[in-house]
């Protein structure tokens, strides 16, 4: 995968308050993409060496939404960096009808940017693993079968393929209608104005047309980057899939789904439910309860080939 250019334009170290510790110093290390968009990474450094996970989050999710679940990594000695989507919160564009991206943008331009920035600022790291929660799984598989030397492993937490057949019997047809409307809204509008409609955020046409047509193929053949589902197939990676039980958003065929298209590698697949997780199990609610995913994902980190 080519690496984009990229500058750090700026590193600013603060500290967020979490747990009985008190607080975390956290550093947000501002990135330039290669076509100009500017944005910034959360750094959550557990010290020198050891494991790093760059972690991607869902579709309209803030990267400081994701604080918490990095304390409770960096507890167990997991260094954890989240950058903002493209459009989102300190990113410098905002989705338009004359400001536009897809999937290639961020996969081609945002992620490469940021592992320069952060192997430039952390370059004591000594193993990248990369993951993500519900789309920012999707896009973190897709980015390892891009650059799979960049890393040792894949967490899926939370995510899956968003195939319409995947989804629960009495959801599939409201979610293949939601996909078929997606054109046309944003054809409207100009954007996918997700906050009028209570789901994800202000995103990006193409990046929602090309969604639309992963939840109706069920392929990410149609997502603007080469040979997608063949790198895909020829990725050989350990994978982690941590999903909730009360999460039909990717539920067990979804999540299956996603790792099937990997071609090999030791899989391991954890189910959590609200029990264990002391709250419910669901796609969004474990990032206010993160101590269980953290603790499996840490210590699956460890062991992993």
């Amino acid at each position: 995968m080519k690496q984009s250019a990229c500058c750090v334009a700026t590193a600013k170290r603060f500290t967020v308050r979490g747990g009985k510790s008190g607080g975390e110093s956290v550093t947000e290390i501002e990135v330039s993409a290669a076509d100009g968009h500017r944005f910034e990474v959360r750094w959550h450094p557990a010290g020198a060496g050891g494991t790093a996970l760059l972690f991607l989050p869902a579709l309209g999710v803030r990267a400081d939404r994701y604080d918490r679940f990095a304390q409770a990594l960096n507890t167990q000695g997991v260094s954890v960096a989240v950058p903002d989507w493209r459009g989102l919160a300190s990113s410098s564009l905002r989705a338009s009808r004359r400001v536009d991206w897809g999937y290639r943008e961020l996969l081609e331009l945002d992620l490469p940017a940021a592992r320069v920035a952060l192997d430039a600022h952390a370059p004591a790291e000594r193993s990248w693993s990369i993951g993500g929660h519900s789309i920012g799984g999707q896009l973190a598989a897709l980015a390892a079968a891009l650059a799979p030397e960049a890393y040792a492993a894949l967490v899926l937490v939370a995510t899956g393929v968003p195939d319409a057949r995947l989804f629960p019997k009495r959801e599939r047809w409201g979610v293949r209608l939601f996909a078929r409307g997606i054109p046309a809204v944003t054809w409207l509008f100009g954007h996918f104005p997700g906050r009028r409609l209570r789901w994800a955020g202000r995103e990006a046409t193409t990046l929602m047309r090309q969604w639309a047509g992963t939840v109706l193929s069920g392929s990410y053949r149609d997502v603007g980057v080469d040979r997608a589902e063949e790198r895909l197939r020829a990725l050989h990676l350990p994978v982690l899939g941590v999903r909730y039980s009360d999460d039909w958003l990717a539920g067990e065929a979804s999540l299956r789904g996603l790792v099937d298209k990997i071609g090999g590698g030791p899989r391991t697949l954890e189910v959590i439910d609200g029990a264990r997780l002391g709250d419910r199990a669901d796609h969004f609610r474990w990032l206010k309860s993160p101590a269980v995913p953290a603790a499996i994902v840490a210590g699956w980190l460890r062991v992993s080939p």
